[in-house]
């Protein structure tokens, strides 16, 4: 690479090598000029303002790249299923979701890559909900100008195995939801939960769930997931009846369809008193009242992972201890806090 510095005054007439920036406090911040820009006589006075005394002008040898071409090498091998790669910006390259779904991220090789001098990748957490054309990572090389070797080393890692970013599609679910609760049943209280139940499939692209309500027994509860499971429901979610009390039955009502109880119990508040069993890889949920009442809970953590058509472990909802502990901000913006950030 063999570089020219001249003076800003003189460079009437060059070409720009790579984008300018400029910044206003709580303004603007993007690049004022971009690479290949010709500069004019009346470009000088505005680089002045910007700080650049002096222009760059470049030529490129063997082995070179300019940090845009490099920074598109990165993108393409960083990106798997459901990505769209954006154009260049100040060296940088964005990816973005194709399509709503889950962020799959191989955090190990993450870590390998930006390990690698010059590369830095930054990325959402992983397990992240995403909607259509958010965005999910940005790649970029440090220097305006790397060798080249730094990119490939960089491309070996990612094609070890499936390019270490993807967006994973939501699958197509027909949900029932059984809403527990003599009190309920009878008409005691208004029924809370199939509100809210709709509004999640909603969120998910989901038809509105199959409701069946049942009283505080579980064999009733047990004879409605059989029912529900029979007439073509692949996740069923089964509310309140999750606590202490001995009415609360909502736990042996699915253990005795023979489910595999994955866990009851889940380091997240609020939500603690959760349970996630399967059957037949058939999700089945035990959904404390806490989901009726907080906007988000345990349950939002773990549903899109689960509307992804993946199977949640023990350890994994062992894990969501770290961070599993809401704020209750005044103003919500779940997914985009710390809440359930810790364990996936």
């Amino acid at each position: 690479m063999k570089i020219q510095i001249m003076e800003t005054e003189k460079s009437v007439g060059q070409l720009i090598c790579h984008d300018i920036t400029k910044i206003e406090k709580g303004v603007f911040k993007g690049a004022i000029f971009k690479r290949g820009h010709r500069i004019s006589t009346e470009d000088i006075e505005t680089l002045l303002s910007l700080g650049k005394n002096h222009i760059y002008t470049l030529e490129l040898e063997k082995g070179d790249l300019h940090e845009d071409e490099a920074g598109k090498r990165l993108a393409k091998a960083l990106a798997g299923t459901g990505l769209l790669i954006g154009e260049p910006s100040e060296g940088r390259l964005d990816l973005a979701a194709k399509h709503n779904g889950l962020l799959q991220i191989d955090v190990a090789r993450l870590q390998r890559i930006n390990c690698v001098p010059d590369v830095v990748v930054a990325t959402l957490h992983r397990g992240t909900p995403l909607t259509k054309g958010e965005k999910v990572a940005g790649a970029k090389v440090i220097p305006l100008v790397v060798n080249e070797k730094t990119v490939i080393a960089v491309e070996q890692i990612c094609a070890e195995g499936t390019p270490p970013l993807r967006v994973k599609p939501y699958l197509s679910f027909k949900i029932g939801g059984i809403i527990t609760g003599r009190e309920v049943v009878e008409g005691r209280v208004k029924d809370g939960f199939a509100p809210v139940l709709a509004q999640k499939a909603a969120f998910f692209g989901q038809q509105e769930p199959i409701i069946r309500y049942c009283g505080d027994n579980a064999d009733q509860i047990s004879s409605i997931i059989e029912e529900l499971i029979s007439e073509g429901c692949n996740m069923i979610i089964v509310t309140g009846g999750m606590s202490v009390d001995p009415d609360d039955v909502t736990p042996s009502g699915i253990k005795n369809t023979g489910a595999e109880i994955v866990k009851y119990g889940a380091p997240a508040l609020p939500g603690a008193m959760f349970l996630l069993a399967f059957k037949d890889n058939i999700p089945l949920i035990g959904l404390p009242a806490c989901a009726m009442y907080f906007q988000n809970t345990i349950l939002d953590i773990l549903l899109p992972r689960l509307m992804a058509g993946e199977i949640v472990t023990a350890e994994e909802i062992a894990a969501l201890g770290h961070g599993g502990l809401c704020r209750r901000c005044e103003n919500c913006t779940f997914p985009k806090c710390s809440f359930g950030k810790g364990g996936l």
